[in-house]
């Protein structure tokens, strides 16, 4: 008789389970006292089975399956020890394709292009030996120089020296000998933003001139400009039509301003930058176009040697016209090449650019100092040597057979 649930649950502990004595309990009970012997009974006759097994085949693993394999030792052969050949190391010099044979001079100087004049009868030597010399890295003169230089109110200030002796002279960069159209780039804009500024001065090619505003740390970053051999122009902050919404920034010379007022915001503006070549206008539609306003400053440009660049941007402007009246070099950007500032649009003036260099022998451009801009412009003059053309600075349309002259083209 087995007991309910709850009466398992609710027993107290240690109280014994009442005995069933029914026959099916008493056999239970039965079972239950002679299971130990049993199980302990067939153990320890497995153990002695396992044991007599051992003794009798005298094999640890049991008659585990084996093979028994003789190693034999052999004396290695005198050849088999030698090292086999290390496989030859390959260098870059047995890769190198075969030198050719030096050419005759005649046959360098065909391919070069170079046309050499010989007396009559005489030809090329046939052991010639060809020298490549590099090209020197265009330093431009220090600044300021002392025989250029005074101190005025705002700092130090541009002067003739003696002899007339010119900054646009000076502080020019050399034109590279050569033959060809010739053209002219400006770059505006500079001095403001340091990451375009910085990429202009070192991915521009050396022949393209760079304008700063007189503003921030101008001395500094047009100083590195020269040291890369790009020659450098003031911008003049002037009046444009919708001043004051447009503002050129401080110290902006004024239409209707007294001249005594904009001769002294010019002086500032030229005492910001030492080295310059000249000046050109930043904005100024309106000061451009009043010539009672404008002769004043072409004038004070050329007393203290500089040229003046009209960017091009003013749709009318009287620099050209005024630059023989006030005797100062002057000329005008006739193409500006970012006014419409997409790759395509700035591509297809560079195109325009070469074209008209070629039809006219001269040509002067401006451009501002966008990212876009200087990397449209980079590209372009890559390769320009190999398309006949040449790269010269700015101050070749500025400077005239004598000082003085008006030149609105170079000559």
């Amino acid at each position: 008789m087995s007991l309910p649930s709850d009466d398992i649950l609710t027993r107290p502990l240690g109280v014994p389970e009442p005995a069933d004595d029914s026959l099916k309990g008493r056999l239970a009970r039965l079972r239950a006292r002679l299971r130990p012997a049993h199980v302990h009974a067939g153990l320890g006759a497995g153990a002695l089975a396992a044991v007599g097994l051992l003794y009798l085949a005298g094999d640890p693993r049991g008659g585990e399956p084996r093979i028994v394999a003789p190693i034999a030792l052999r004396e290695v052969p005198a050849e088999a020890q030698r090292p086999a050949p290390a496989e030859p190391v390959r260098t870059a010099e047995a890769e190198l394709p075969p030198v050719p044979a030096q050419r005759s001079a005649e046959e360098v100087e065909s391919a070069s292009g170079v046309t050499v004049f010989r007396p009559s009868g005489t030809a090329a030597p046939s052991e010639a030996v060809v020298i490549r010399v590099p090209t020197a890295e265009v330093k431009l003169a220090p600044a300021p120089d002392p025989r250029l230089s005074e101190r005025g109110r705002h700092g130090t200030m541009p002067k003739l020296g003696e002899g007339r002796l010119r900054a646009l002279d000076v502080y020019a960069r050399p034109e590279e000998p050569g033959s060809g159209p010739r053209i002219a780039i400006l770059l505006t804009g500079l001095g403001t933003g340091q990451s375009a500024t910085a990429s202009a001065i070192v991915k521009l090619p050396p022949q393209v001139s760079l304008a700063f505003a007189p503003y921030g740390e101008v001395e500094r970053s047009a100083a590195r400009a020269r040291d890369f051999g790009h020659e450098v122009l003031i911008q003049v902050p002037m009046e444009p039509f919708d001043y004051p919404d447009s503002d050129p920034g401080p110290q902006t010379l004024l239409a209707a301003a007294r001249p005594a007022e904009n001769a002294d915001r010019l002086a500032w503006a030229m005492s910001r930058l030492p080295g310059a070549v000249g000046l050109t206008n930043l904005m100024g539609s309106k000061l451009l176009a009043e010539g009672t306003a404008l002769e004043p400053v072409l004038r004070e440009a050329a007393a203290r040697g500089l040229g003046f660049v009209d960017d091009g941007t003013a749709q009318r402007s009287l620099a050209p016209s005024l630059a023989g009246k006030a005797k100062a070099p002057a000329a005008r950007a006739e193409i500006v090449l970012d006014a419409v500032p997409r790759a395509e649009a700035i591509d297809r003036e560079l195109a325009r650019l070469e074209a008209q260099a070629r039809t006219k022998g001269f040509v002067l451009a401006s451009a501002g100092a966008s990212p876009l801009t200087i990397e449209r412009i980079s590209r372009w003059a890559r390769d320009l040597d190999a398309r006949g053309l040449r790269l010269v600075p700015v101050s070749a349309a500025l400077r005239g057979p004598a000082a003085g002259t008006r030149v609105s083209k170079a000559e």
